[in-house]
């Protein structure tokens, strides 16, 4: 996955790529000085590969930082207007599937998005289209504050997480098109995504959300 803020590129690659795509990224790297590739073979999940772009762009100094899934579920034509929308005076700017589209091949992905989203509107207090969607630009203080409260999912949900945490901030959602779906949900991740859903909820019952 590609993390771009300002004008840094990171790549994080761990055991999971199993092509060429790292040594293919580390040559384009040698004439490309905006390009930072990052080689984590500790990474036990998803979310770890996140979590190391994310610190490895705010330890480069980093004002913005755009998330964005490198292969090619989201679309790169899409970006220009989550840096307007920023430019606005936002905290954080969240793409969302629903506002866009989904092509045909994903329309399991589009209902699953829909019910997680309602669902965690419902309970979490959250007011977004789309709760789902990782394609999002955040502000540095923003994901200082995001990663200080703890990102306790292991699983896709953590992109859930991440937006609860902001709900109170100044944000906007642009519509996104999601061309083709990422490796499939098992039922662990739905198990892990209600498993952390009814924490954060129970948070919130606590009002220490």
């Amino acid at each position: 996955m590609f993390r771009f803020s300002g004008s840094y590129i990171f790549a994080i690659f761990d055991r999971v790529t199993k092509d060429s795509s790292l040594d293919q990224m580390r040559e384009l790297e040698r004439t490309e000085p905006r390009l930072r590739v990052v080689w984590a073979p500790e990474n036990r999940c998803v979310v770890d590969a996140y979590l190391r772009g994310y610190k490895e762009a705010l330890d480069t100094g980093c004002d913005w930082i755009l998330e964005i899934d490198a292969g090619f579920s989201h679309h790169p034509a899409d970006i220009p207007q989550f840096f307007d929308a920023m430019e606005q005076g936002m905290d954080c700017v969240f793409g969302s599937r629903i506002l866009g589209r989904f092509d045909k091949s994903s329309m399991k992905r589009r209902f699953i998005s829909w019910g997680g989203t309602v669902l965690a509107n419902l309970l979490l207090g959250t007011r977004q289209t789309d709760m789902t969607s990782g394609f999002e630009l955040f502000s540095r203080e923003t994901l200082i504050m995001v990663i200080g409260k703890g990102i306790q999912s292991r699983a896709h949900f953590f992109q859930t997480e991440i937006k609860t945490y902001c709900r109170n901030l100044r944000f906007v959602e642009v519509p996104i098109t999601y061309r083709a779906p990422s490796p499939r949900l098992g039922s662990s991740a739905l198990t892990e995504a209600f498993k952390q859903l009814w924490r954060l909820f129970q948070l919130r019952l606590k009002d220490q959300l």
